[in-house]
């Protein structure tokens, strides 16, 4: 269950989740209605035959929102509409204008729906309640958004904002390939996306490479800077963090599955257990190392 990508949110450390346990319920996910293209909720993170809608270790709190979508192709929604079209301008020798396409639409979307494939998903999600944040596994603001909604839904008040950085993450990040010292912990990877300062200019995408080369070198005197960037914290996370404070890529090394591996358990829970409990501990201390170096400032109470 290890988190492929990282979509932050700050919200108060302060707020009171003491009854998020009792709330959840109520905005579990519910099955998509016969007449609705979809559906979402909360589902148990443990997986179907689990009741807990929540699992907590320490101050970190594992939410899943699941959901249903009904699965309507345009192309067929499009063919079957111009075939409509067609037989009622034969009948009636006019042509169709505008509103009635959309009424005949809309009566065709309502006579599909009850037939069309259910497709479910999940998305996972780590509240921090010690240093107000929320991770959620999605490299899609609004994705992260949509998880946060659903928090917010269930409590009735969530305030979540995206990260803040009060240094541009395009200057921070262009300067630990060009030499400036970085965090401890953090070393450079074999990766990176570098633009052009001026809006539409050349991109140029260098993987597997040394990033502290000549190659690239040439590629910062042109005035490139830095978007996307390949890291790893402690030989235990690898990463690629974009300007946009969201990492990607997300992968446990060696250095932090060996922790697994080293104890003994007797069923799946206990495995996954054990795994999110050495997550929340990885992206707590990726993300104050981030906190940390891009000085992302705190979320009002």
């Amino acid at each position: 269950m290890f988190f492929r990508n990282l979509t932050f949110f700050r919200f108060p450390a302060s707020h009171d989740f003491s009854t998020l346990d009792d709330l959840l319920p109520e905005a579990a996910l519910k099955p998509v209605g016969p007449l609705e293209l979809s559906s979402s909720g909360f589902i148990a993170p443990f997986g179907r035959g689990e009741e807990a809608l929540s699992h907590r270790v320490g101050a970190a709190v594992w939410l899943t929102v699941g959901s249903e979508n009904k699965i309507l192709p345009g192309s067929v929604v499009n063919d079957l509409l111009a075939q409509k079209v067609l037989e009622i301008e034969d009948k009636e020798g006019r042509k169709l204008g505008g509103r009635a396409r959309k009424r005949l639409k809309d009566d065709l979307l309502h006579e599909l729906l009850p037939r069309a494939f259910v497709k479910s998903g999940r998305t996972d999600a780590l509240l921090d309640l010690e240093h107000g944040f929320l991770a959620v596994d999605t490299s899609s603001r609004k994705n992260g958004e949509a998880v946060a909604s659903e928090i917010r839904r269930a409590m009735g008040s969530f305030p979540a904002i995206p990260p803040n950085a009060e240094v541009a993450p395009r200057s921070v990040l262009t300067g630990w390939i060009a030499g400036e010292p970085l965090p401890e912990g953090l070393s450079l990877g074999e990766e990176c996306e570098l633009k052009d300062a001026m809006d539409g200019g050349a991109v140029v995408k260098a993987q597997n490479q040394e990033l502290l080369s000549d190659e690239i070198a040439k590629h910062l005197e042109a005035g490139k800077q830095v978007t996307r960037l390949a890291l790893v914290l402690d030989d235990h996370v690898s990463f690629v963090l974009g300007e946009d404070l969201v990492v990607r890529k997300l992968k446990f090394l060696e250095g932090a599955v060996d922790q697994l591996e080293s104890t003994e358990r007797d069923d799946l829970r206990a495995e996954l257990d054990a795994r999110f409990a050495l997550l929340a501990g990885e992206v707590r201390r990726l993300f104050l190392v981030l906190e940390s170096a891009l000085k992302l400032s705190k979320a009002d109470a």
